[in-house]
């Protein structure tokens, strides 16, 4: 790799660490379709090299998410371990797919995700509450899904999780970013190995995102607890259908 490479992949990670941050998702979700469109990554191979970025992101931005806003240990373990279990057996299952057939499945997803949170903006919604809706147990099962939607697809299950604990549970977005993250961190380490065992990973490109993405993804945090509640639920919709975008133009 060359010193401009090195460089361009160190800014790349930036860019993608400020969104991670911002959106609470680690930046692996916007990082796997420019690895395909950029780089020419196959499906499982852009997931993979993605991972290596998200995981150390998702790390620093648990941190930056509690300081600002403290993570109830007990909903976030909850999360955790639900997901941890979940996203190996569902990283087992998507390393061995048809690479075409997973960036399909990976577009409707997407697709999908923002097809739900534009319903939620249009929709009359209760306001945001300390007190949740149902009881933290149900956690277990949102950790369980969001966990194999994240070891299928790579990216952490914080998009799935996100929506579902502001609209479901009623907590704030903030407070939802903060406590998917808790949920991504096991599952994105766990489906990181999975991926590395099958070789479904650059770890020369990989490495300067990862610490391009250090750098940056405490910025975003910050933009997250400035902006409206309304505007970063719009700008993370819209993130969702530039992504499916991207990566239907691969197919």
């Amino acid at each position: 790799m060359s010193l401009f490479d090195l460089l361009l992949n160190l800014m790349l990670g930036v860019a993608l660490g400020t969104v991670g941050g911002l959106f609470g998702i680690g930046g692996g979700l916007i990082a796997i379709p420019v690895l395909g469109v950029m780089f020419g990554l196959d499906q499982q191979l852009a997931q993979g090299t993605a991972l290596v970025m998200v995981v150390p992101n998702v790390m620093l931005a648990i941190w930056r998410y509690h300081q600002r806003n403290r993570i109830d240990l007990r909903h976030a373990l909850l999360l955790g371990v639900t997901s941890f279990l979940c996203a190996w057996l569902a990283s087992l299952y998507a390393v061995g797919l048809d690479a075409r057939t997973m960036r399909l499945a990976f577009v409707c997803f997407l697709l999908a995700l923002a097809a739900y949170n534009l319903l939620r903006m249009l929709m009359q919604q209760a306001l945001p509450t300390g007190e949740l809706r149902y009881p933290w147990g149900w956690f277990g099962a949102l950790g369980g899904v969001a966990g194999g939607m994240g070891g299928l697809f790579g990216v952490g299950g914080a998009v799935v999780a996100t929506p579902v604990l502001t609209s479901v549970f009623g907590t704030t977005q903030v407070v939802a970013q903060g406590l998917s993250l808790s949920l991504a961190l096991p599952s994105t380490a766990v489906t990181l190995f999975t991926y590395s065992m099958h070789q479904h990973v650059n770890w020369w490109l990989g490495v300067p995102l990862a610490v391009g993405g250090l750098l940056s993804i405490s910025w975003g945090v910050r933009l997250a607890h400035s902006l409206p509640e309304r505007l970063l639920r719009s700008l993370f919709c819209g993130f969702l259908l530039v992504c499916a975008l991207l990566l239907a133009l691969e197919l």
